[in-house]
């Protein structure tokens, strides 16, 4: 299990947790300030930034619904 930041703004701070198990990797992002997260699934063998990338754009889109946007 790897935690990592993806924003530095106390406000904005995105928590990262990666869960290998087998051949997939479980990424939960979580919205520090609300507590808001989001979850997804992907291949071991992609890149980390990848990964980070697909679950910082879930969270936001998310965020976004639970603010009436989607």
């Amino acid at each position: 299990m790897a935690e990592g930041k993806a924003n530095n703004d106390d406000e904005d701070e995105i928590l990262l947790e990666f869960v290998t198990q087998g051949n997939v990797v479980r990424v939960t992002a979580i919205h520090a300030a609300s507590g808001t997260e989001a979850s997804i699934v992907g291949p071991a063998s992609a890149p980390r930034a990848t990964l980070e990338a697909a679950a910082s754009r879930k969270l936001a889109y998310v965020m976004g619904k639970e603010k009436g946007e989607g």
